[in-house]
This record gives C-alpha cells, sequence and structure tokens, in this order.
C-alpha cells in the first residue's frame, strides 16, 4: 500500500497509534484501508486483539517501516491505520457551529467533548483547519468516527439549512450570561476562531451569549468555552451517570 504525507486533497488519511487504529476498525471498519506495524511492534495485547479485529474485516495489515518514517518520524507511534475519508453531511437537530477554527489540536478536543455530551453534527465555517489532519483525528482521540462534520463556504450556507435552529453564539461582549438564557431546541451554539471570536455581525442573527469569569483573564480558550456551553445547554441529560 502506498503511503504518503497526508495533504488535504488525498482522499484518505491516517490514524496514528494503537489507539485510534482500534475506533477506526470499531467504529467504521469499512473505510479502513490498512494497518501499518513498526517492525518492533510486539503483537501482544491490545495489538493482538487489534489484528484479530483486522482479520475478522478483511483489512489488509502491512509491517511498513517506511510508513512510520514518513508520517511519525518521532518514533513514538506503532500502529497507524490508513482509512477512506467519508465525510457525511449533518442532520437536522442541535449542532455545534465553529467559525474559521484554526488549531487542529483545538479542533479534535472539541470533537471529541462534542461526543461526550451526545452532539454528533458539527458545522465548520471556512477558511478552517482539515478535520481529517491526522493531527485533528488524533486530538479527537477517535471521537470523529463518532460525529458528523460538514464545512460551510459561509455561515450565511449554514444558516439557510438550517433556520428552525435557535442560534447562540458566543460573545465577549454579551449582556447575558450563559446561565440566564432560555434554551430552545434544536439549537446552534456557535463558537468563534481561536484568535479573533466572532464578528459583531453574529449578535444581529443571533442571541449573543457570554460566559463569565474573574478580570484575571481575558477569555477562555476555545475548547474551554465549547466544553461549558455544551455541558450547560445539556445538564437536564446528566444525574451523574453515563448518557
Amino acid at each position: 500500500m502506498k503511503v504518503q504525507r497526508y495533504k488535504h486533497d488525498l482522499d484518505f488519511s491516517y490514524t496514528l497509534g494503537a489507539t485510534l487504529t482500534y475506533e477506526l476498525i470499531r467504529c467504521a471498519p469499512g473505510s479502513a484501508q490498512c494497518v501499518f506495524l513498526n517492525s518492533s511492534t510486539e503483537k501482544t495485547g491490545g495489538i493482538a486483539d487489534l489484528l484479530a479485529s483486522c482479520e475478522k474485516y478483511g483489512i489488509p495489515v502491512e509491517q511498513n517501516d517506511k510508513a512510520f518514517h514518513i508520517l511519525s518520524p518521532k518514533g513514538n507511534c506503532f500502529v497507524i491505520g490508513m482509512f477512506r475519508k467519508d465525510p457525511a453531511p449533518i442532520q437536522a437537530g442541535s449542532h455545534i457551529v465553529l467559525a474559521n477554527p484554526q488549531d487542529a489540536g483545538n479542533l479534535g478536543t472539541i470533537l471529541r467533548t462534542a461526543a461526550g455530551f451526545g452532539f454528533h453534527d458539527i458545522a465548520i465555517i471556512r477558511p478552517a483547519v482539515d478535520c481529517y489532519d491526522p493531527k485533528v483525528v488524533r486530538a479527537s482521540m477517535g471521537a470523529i468516527f463518532h460525529v458528523r462534520v460538514e464545512a460551510f463556504d459561509r455561515i450565511e450556507d449554514y444558516l439557510a439549512r438550517f433556520p428552525e435552529n435557535t442560534r447562540y453564539a458566543f460573545m465577549l461582549n454579551s449582556s447575558t450570561p450563559i446561565r440566564q438564557v432560555a434554551k430552545s431546541e434544536p439549537f446552534s451554539l456557535i463558537f468563534g476562531n481561536e484568535a479573533t471570536g466572532l464578528a459583531e455581525e453574529y449578535a444581529h442573527f443571533c442571541q449573543s451569549v457570554v460566559i463569565p469569569h474573574s478580570h484575571d483573564i481575558d477569555s477562555l480558550n476555545l475548547p474551554i468555552a465549547a466544553s461549558i456551553a455544551m455541558f450547560e445547554f445539556t445538564a437536564d441529560r446528566w444525574d451523574g451517570s453515563a448518557g
């Protein structure tokens, strides 16, 4: 199987690590194209279970040290999965909307948190980091295989598709604290770029919301703000047990 460094225009991507690769095979075996093993990979324990899953689903396994030199030159990865991108349009319901996210680690963390709080549809407004970048996949800890992510060229394109959603834009200059907001489903929780936040125009077609915090900081970082918002908007679903 030919291996090349990831680029946005490729129709496949990679899971770097045994845990991510196992999650790929568990959740999306039809997308898995190949699993690469390092020559020093011990085929015991969890690796043996992973190989058994590959055999079950007919996924090829190759020992290919070159793949690791290309994709993980630091030498701290011993299993790599190659998977076909299978993007699916987001469905009607409540969504997380990310306007121009640029950091792969932040996006992956948000995808993981979204899956944890029961949000399975995430809209991304371009320009933005590629959700299939292996760095995003790794930061999501495999959660990308539990959610649908769809990119839109403009926020107006998203709004036209889902006019029924109540829109909540998280903005620092809002006068409405999150716990005072009247929540109405289905809803869209909208967050801006890590550096600039949301443009003022979002307040014209959204209810602006702020997460109060002390004056010792100027703002919360994007994944933390998104996590707080997701919990607050789904708090009635959680009683201390897994949902």
